[in-house]
This record gives C-alpha cells, sequence and structure tokens, in this order.
C-alpha cells in the first residue's frame, strides 16, 4: 500500500519540490502551505507521516505538532532552520518523531523517512513496543525478553520505551531527563548513565560491549534494537 505523506511547508518553491520528489520515490503527497490548512487536510485524508515546517503562517509549527498528537499516531519529521539543541528538544516535546535542519538533501530526507517509518512502526500495535524479543506492554508496564519478564523499576521501564519508541534515533541525556524524570527534576545527566547502565545488565548479551543501547559519545544514546 502506498503512504500518504502530507507536506507543510509555506514557501511554495520548497514545497512543490519535495512534493514532486516524495511522489517520485513513491508516496502519495498532499500539501499545505500553513497550520490551519494542513490540520484541516490532516484530518480529512488521514496521512501516514507528516513532514513538517515549523515557521508557518496561520499557525505555527509547534502547536500544529501538539495537535496532531493529540487526535493520531501518525510519524511526524520536523524541518526547522534553526541548529539549537533547545529547538529540537521542543519540537520532540511537542509529539514530533524526528527532525531535519535546513538546508538537507534529498537523500537524507528520504533515508529519515525510511527509518522514521520503521521506528514509529510498532506505535501502530497500540499497546506494545517491540524490538526482535524484547517487548515491552505500555498497559501494564510489562518487559519481557525472551519471553521471561524483566524486573524493571518504573524509571527503567519508561527509559527503555523512551529509546524504543524512537529506535535509531539519537537522544540527548537532557532529553531523556526531561522525558522520563520531568522538568522539575533537579538532577544530572548521570542520573540517565546510571539507569541505562542498569538496563543494559538486564538486557544486553554482553552489557559491558552493548548493541542494543549504543552510546554516542558527547550526545546521548541510540537504541539499536
Amino acid at each position: 500500500m502506498t503512504e500518504k505523506i502530507l507536506v507543510v511547508e509555506d514557501e511554495e518553491t520548497l514545497r512543490e519540490m519535495l512534493a514532486f520528489n516524495l511522489r517520485n520515490a513513491g508516496y502519495e503527497v498532499l500539501t499545505a502551505g500553513d497550520g490551519a490548512v494542513a490540520l484541516d487536510v490532516a484530518r480529512a485524508e488521514q496521512p501516514d507521516l507528516v513532514i513538517l515546517d515549523l515557521m508557518l503562517p496561520e499557525l505555527d509549527g509547534l502547536t500544529v505538532c501538539r495537535s496532531l498528537r493529540h487526535s493520531s499516531d501518525l510519524s511526524i519529521l520536523i524541518l526547522t532552520a534553526r541548529t539549537g539543541e533547545m529547538d529540537k528538544i521542543i519540537g520532540l516535546e511537542s509529539g514530533a518523531d524526528d527532525y531535519l535542519t535546513k538546508p538537507f538533501s534529498l537523500g537524507e530526507l528520504l533515508a529519515r523517512l525510511r527509518a522514521l517509518r520503521r521506528r514509529t512502526g510498532p506505535r501502530a500495535a497500540g499497546d506494545e513496543i517491540r524490538a526482535d524479543d524484547l517487548a515491552l506492554n505500555l498497559i501494564s508496564h510489562r518487559a519481557t525478553l525472551q519471553g521471561q519478564e524483566l524486573p524493571l523499576s518504573p524509571k527503567e521501564f519508561n527509559l527503555l520505551a523512551e529509546l524504543m519508541r524512537h529506535r535509531g534515533a539519537v537522544l540527548s541525556r537532557d532529553l531523556l531527563l526531561t522525558r522520563v524524570w520531568g522538568y522539575d527534576f533537579y538532577g544530572d545527566s548521570r542520573t540517565v548513565d546510571v539507569h541505562v547502565r542498569w538496563l543494559r545488565e538486564k538486557i544486553e548479551v554482553d552489557a559491558t560491549s552493548p548493541t542494543r543501547i549504543v552510546t554516542v559519545r558527547g550526545i546521548g544514546y541510540r537504541f539499536e534494537g
């Protein structure tokens, strides 16, 4: 089945260029030039993915992102001309699954879209996230590995769920602190490191040479599955 993408970009030349190339890549493409129209199109057409510029007339991209996430589990890739980490964190906190900084190449965009669908695919199952023989039930908060239940603390479970939801993406320690421990947490990033170490001891074949939760030096962690 052809996947349907909604391209939300107020710059007409870029919007049409993206639509042309995505159609050539085999996608069904819808377009919108402002945030209000984007929400109307998304509700009517139910796209699989949304490519969403943050700087939009009528409704800004973050508002659109929050509204889409509130009502749908579609995949959202935000486009931003800003390179600061906080802008990216705000975008992810608003419900986006990934971000791409302008300028970007078509090859990188297509690769990100493919990776995004691989990562967010398990979300369609609703209550469970699975990576090979590792499974998390989001309702019962039970984790199993090879069918055996894992003794995870609530924070370990939530941290693992956050990493698995964004499989293949690098999540910074600060972002993980915000999403798992909350805005009002006063600890430091070493808290994340400690919990990652505990998780590795429970889910890795060799915790000293991890293949599931990989360290990205100077940034944070990536779940490889």
